[in-house]
């Protein structure tokens, strides 16, 4: 079958390409290979398995469905699968934006979300231009792209997005946040900076393709306090941190922004493709057929996102995320200090990164040494080896990427750390020659030599 895949399908694949598996059975954090062997899966459809694979809840609200007699297709007409979904939706979305909000459903892809949020504020504004952010990453369509940290549309204005380790400015923290809202605000207010009132400002609240690079609050705060001022929109990205993920059901409210949009996908759909954009009501300056989608009207996500969101909202699994996601870090932050290897451990509830870099190359001219994406490539193997699968993020690829599901078990989550552990030491020691690891070995952590 992988034979075949190489065969037939394009040269566009990706993850096929790191993860040569055929999975026939998965149940949970785990899944089977049609050559026996068992998986713990911290990749979760890119984020979209909030509650793992095949969950009795999910599996439970589809049966319904299909043994209901209902339609599976109905485009964009009403149905009490798409209300019991929009009232549950509804529910779970920061009040501020709740009590007053329209929903539009689009096509069953992100990107599709992030196309119609665009073309809605620029309808409602009159304006083209847009704000979004180095690192960030909204979809693959063109205008998604646009958006995104690697395009080149003169129609985006690229904006600093504050870091702690690679700092734009060079100082990180507080300060660096500091620096990136007043280039910000300087940019908009100034005459001559060249930038036009935009349509919107575009951003993630916890960069994940980016490199797993969470905002600061209060640059978060900034952000909402400079765009309301000056009447543009706010677009929240929540297609891969909404729904529990980061430690609050959607990842605004850490730092209690309200969007004016918020762009949602992946785990609203319980497993299967959905996309919605939910938006103040003032911004609905749609005509009939504007933005549409022959597969908005998805039954089957519908009813499983339905469920897949009560599931988390009844049984706290945000909190369980924050907490969990804690205690994992703490554990991966333990190995950084004896790992020179790893440069930062970062991330927010079960939404985790780890910046794998090579220590040797580090210079007197560079505040942190240069990310290493041949090694983290490596670990990414070796993880794989050990039957655990992870995802590479980053500008180089160089983060590995933990996003498990957030049923993940206390005994999981060590399992899940164990192989990690072991993989990294495992890929140092045929990464990196012998010579080059016993003069890394002296490098000191916070606990002394390693």
């Amino acid at each position: 079958m992988l034979r075949r895949q190489s065969l037939r399908e394009s040269a566009a694949r990706t993850y096929a390409r790191s993860l040569p598996i055929v999975p026939v059975r998965a149940r949970g954090l785990t899944i089977e290979g049609a050559d026996g062997r068992r998986y713990l899966d911290c990749l979760s459809g890119a984020g979209t398995l909030a509650l793992g694979h095949n969950h009795p809840v999910v599996l439970e609200a589809i049966r319904k469905v299909l043994d209901s007699g209902a339609p599976l297709h109905v485009l964009d007409l009403a149905t009490p699968v798409k209300d019991a979904f929009t009232t549950e939706l509804f529910a779970t979305l920061p009040a501020g934006l709740a009590e007053n909000a329209r929903i539009q459903f689009c096509g069953p892809a992100g990107t599709d979300a992030v196309e119609a949020a665009l073309k809605l504020v620029r309808t409602a504004t009159g304006r083209s231009g847009l704000l979004s952010f180095t690192g960030a990453y909204h979809g693959m369509t063109a205008g998604a792209l646009n958006a995104s940290g690697g395009a080149t549309d003169v129609r985006v204005t690229r904006l600093p997005y504050p870091q702690n380790y690679r700092c734009p400015f060079g100082v990180g923290g507080p300060r660096g946040a500091e620096l990136a809202a007043r280039w910000t605000e300087n940019l908009l207010d100034d005459p001559k900076s060249g930038v036009m009132t935009p349509a919107a400002m575009i951003l993630e609240p916890v960069q994940g393709e980016g490199g797993v690079i969470p905002a600061p609050d209060d640059w978060m705060r900034r952000m909402r306090e400079l765009t309301a001022a000056r009447s543009i929109p706010l677009i929240a990205d929540e297609v891969q941190t909404g729904v529990g993920r980061t430690g609050a059901f959607w990842a605004v409210e850490h730092s209690g922004v309200v969007p004016d949009v918020m762009v949602l996908s992946k785990a609203i759909g319980g497993s299967l493709p959905l996309a919605v954009v939910v938006y103040r009501a003032e911004l609905d300056a749609w005509e009939p057929g504007a933005h549409a989608g022959t597969f908005r009207g998805n039954q089957l996500a519908m009813a499983a996102g339905a469920a897949t969101l009560a599931y988390v909202r009844e049984n706290r699994l945000a909190d369980r995320a924050a907490t969990l996601g804690a205690r994992m870090l703490a554990r991966l932050q333990g190995l950084a200090a004896v790992h020179p290897c790893i440069g930062d451990v970062r991330g927010r509830g079960l939404m985790i990164g780890v910046e794998l870099v090579d220590p040797a190359a580090e210079s007197a001219d560079s505040a942190v040494p240069p990310v290493d994406p041949a090694l983290a490539a490596a670990v990414q193997q070796e993880c794989l080896d050990r039957g655990l699968i992870v995802e590479l993020g980053g500008r180089h690829s160089g983060v590995v990427r933990l996003l498990p599901p957030l049923t993940l078990t206390d005994e999981q989550a060590e399992a899940v750390l164990d192989r990690f552990a072991d993989a990294l030491a495992a890929a140092e020691r045929t990464h990196r020659p012998p010579a080059q690891d016993a003069r890394l070995l002296k490098t000191p952590g916070p606990a002394g030599p390693a």
